[in-house]
């Protein structure tokens, strides 16, 4: 039997056959060609992100727009709210000025001096006056303005001898509310009959 050798020749090349690349050479193409694959797929993310990042901004600039664009419309009715009530107030004062300005006194009016001293502005005081007393269930009889007065009057009340002093500077309301009260004092006193009460200051009263 024939013995092999250790060492068998290779075979003979053939003609035109490729030629084998390296390993260590092929290994350096795979890696580099991974290398582009994972830097396109890194532009590609980038790209991806900026464009989701704009988006943002847009909506994010349209969100701003649309808030301000209602909080200006806020604003606009909540003026145009003030103005209308405004008006709105302003016509009720308005009518009150006027119902106050059309009362008229239902008591004669006295002039001591016989001149032209009761003016519009004192007749609608009077009226009030008179108002309000009948409201406290008094009974006007009279009013005498005063010689040589032209803001001081005296009013006379059914059943009581003398008078009540007021002034036009000082508010109807509260000078017949303040007599009242002096009144029903000098009741709780036992002091029917009085000369006069001076109700002309604020916060305070006389009588005699």
């Amino acid at each position: 039997m024939k013995k092999h050798s250790k060492k068998e020749q290779a075979p003979p090349e053939e003609p035109n056959s490729p030629e084998l690349v390296k390993r260590r050479a092929n290994r350096k193409s795979v890696m580099r060609s991974g290398r582009t694959i994972g830097e396109a797929r890194e532009q590609l993310e980038t790209r991806n992100e900026r464009n989701a990042a704009r988006k943002k901004d847009k909506k994010k600039k349209r969100f701003r727009i649309a808030f301000t664009i209602f909080g200006f419309f806020v604003i606009a009715v909540s003026i145009a709210c003030i103005v209308f009530n405004l008006i709105e107030h302003r016509d009720e004062i308005g009518q009150g000025e006027d119902s106050i300005t059309e009362l008229a006194p239902s008591v004669p009016i006295i002039d001591e001096d016989k001149g032209a001293k009761i003016t519009g502005r004192m007749s609608t005081y009077i009226a009030q006056a008179e108002t309000d007393f009948r409201a406290l269930r008094y009974t006007p009889v009279k009013v005498i303005v005063p010689s040589g007065s032209i803001r001081v009057i005296n009013f006379y009340l059914e059943g009581y001898t003398g008078f009540i002093k007021m002034t036009i500077d000082r508010g109807a309301a509260v000078s017949v509310e303040d007599a009242d009260r002096l009144i029903r004092y000098l009741k709780g006193q036992g002091i029917n009959d009085f000369a006069y009460l001076d109700v002309r200051l604020d916060g305070k009263a006389y009588w005699k």
